[in-house]
């Protein structure tokens, strides 16, 4: 005879229970019961800086660690780093921001962060994420690309005593550059110009104290002795210039040291005769110092890199078999990415190796060859000025309460 085995229907209703309230449990954990605090802050570091903008919306938490200025900093000393070319084209009111690796290449165009369209409107160099540009009339503009913070500037009282007026800014001034002092967590701006009495003058203007301060003290012999390419490159805490034309290696890189507020300078690579090499343009290439011209003789653009920073010997030539080639960027396994075209009427963005083999031609992307542009790597850098007007803020808040 078989024995069936009865229900007790009290002791299902309990195991029912039991089980919805595992599940219930099992949903309300949030991911901070499974992830602690300090693993969700090195997960964040490790995203691409262009995610982490719309991480913010994840919960008030991830808001706040993001916006954090401390995060920024680690972020963007330690996050995986893409290199980005901003050029700014068209009717010179218009930004195409192009992404370029070694597998991948796209492009978005961005607006200028000005109420009225500018008239004219230029960029003038790159540091720790934010774009130095002018604006017409008498204004520079400091600009986080990706976080859309932005900043004017005037520099009306130096234009009244320029020795010549002209509209467009690169030909104001003999020298300007921008660049980040580390010792003061302060972003400097520095301009280099003649009065009307043939003198010359050296200012700055310090974005942590919103101040323009003279420094001719300062001012090198070598400044009125060369025919300078205006735009400064900064590197290693430094600004560089180089003379537009160098006619041999006894010319010199004009070096402005942010921290000391004092010149100094380092002998150029060895060079063809001035007739044979063009417009000279420096670059921060893999890491380093680079130099880059085209050369008439051979049709190509030879690269020069200083593998080691002040060593003369450590100058190493590259040779791209293209007739203008602006190198955007080493890889860390030597290919050459850079913009450029050749004289079979090849344009775009090219990879090259280093012994100038093409390894890849990008030709979909906007490519003005003669346009300005800035080497440009993302960050959520705040301005200290920015720092301080919030402090000063929250404290006004606190003082309400």
């Amino acid at each position: 005879m078989n024995c069936e085995k009865l229900s007790n229907p009290s002791m299902d209703k309990k195991k029912k229970r039991k089980h919805m309230e595992k599940k219930k449990n099992h949903k309300s954990k949030s991911i901070y019961d499974i992830l602690s605090l300090e693993l969700i802050h090195i997960v964040l570091m490790r995203v691409p800086i262009r995610h982490l903008a719309r991480l913010k919306c994840v919960s008030k938490l991830w808001y706040s660690l993001i916006s954090d200025p401390d995060f920024a900093e680690l972020h963007f000393h330690h996050s995986p780093v893409a290199t980005n070319a901003c050029f700014f084209i068209e009717n010179e009111a218009m930004v195409y921001f192009i992404y370029l690796d070694d597998n991948d290449a796209s492009q978005k165009v961005m607006s200028p962060p000005f109420k009225k369209k500018p008239s004219h409107f230029a960029v003038l160099g790159s540091c720790r994420g934010f774009i130095l540009s002018y604006r017409d009339p008498h204004f520079l503009v400091v600009w986080n690309l990706l976080t859309g913070f932005s900043k004017r500037i005037s520099y009306s009282h130096i234009v009244a005593r320029l020795k010549y007026y002209v509209v467009r800014l690169p030909y104001k001034f003999h020298l300007y550059g921008f660049g980040y002092d580390a010792s003061q967590d302060d972003y400097l701006v520095v301009v280099a110009w003649q009065d009307k009495d043939d003198h010359y003058h050296l200012d700055y203007l310090s974005l942590r104290t919103n101040s323009w301060i003279n420094l001719d003290a300062a001012l090198s012999n070598l400044l009125g002795s060369y025919n300078w390419n205006p735009p400064g490159l900064f590197f290693n805490g430094t600004i560089h210039w180089v003379p537009s034309v160098l006619e041999a290696y006894r010319d010199v890189i004009l070096i402005f040291d942010l921290k000391e507020r004092t010149f100094s300078t380092l002998s150029a690579p060895e060079q063809p005769v001035k007739s044979a090499c063009s417009y000279s343009i420096l670059a921060v290439l893999g890491g380093c110092l680079g130099l880059y011209y085209r050369n008439y003789d051979s049709r190509k653009t030879e690269i020069w890199v200083m593998k080691e920073y002040k060593v003369h010997s450590t100058w190493t030539l590259y040779q791209i078999p293209c007739e203008v080639f602006q190198p955007v960027c080493f890889y860390s396994h030597g290919d050459i990415i850079g913009r450029g075209y050749t004289f079979s009427d090849k344009r775009g963005y090219f990879i090259h190796n280093v012994r100038g083999d093409l390894l890849k031609h990008f030709k979909n992307l906007c490519c003005p060859i003669r346009r300005a542009y800035a080497v440009y790597t993302e960050s959520l850098l705040p301005l200290p000025s920015d720092i301080k007007d919030k402090d000063k803020k929250n404290k006004r808040k606190e003082n309400c309460m």
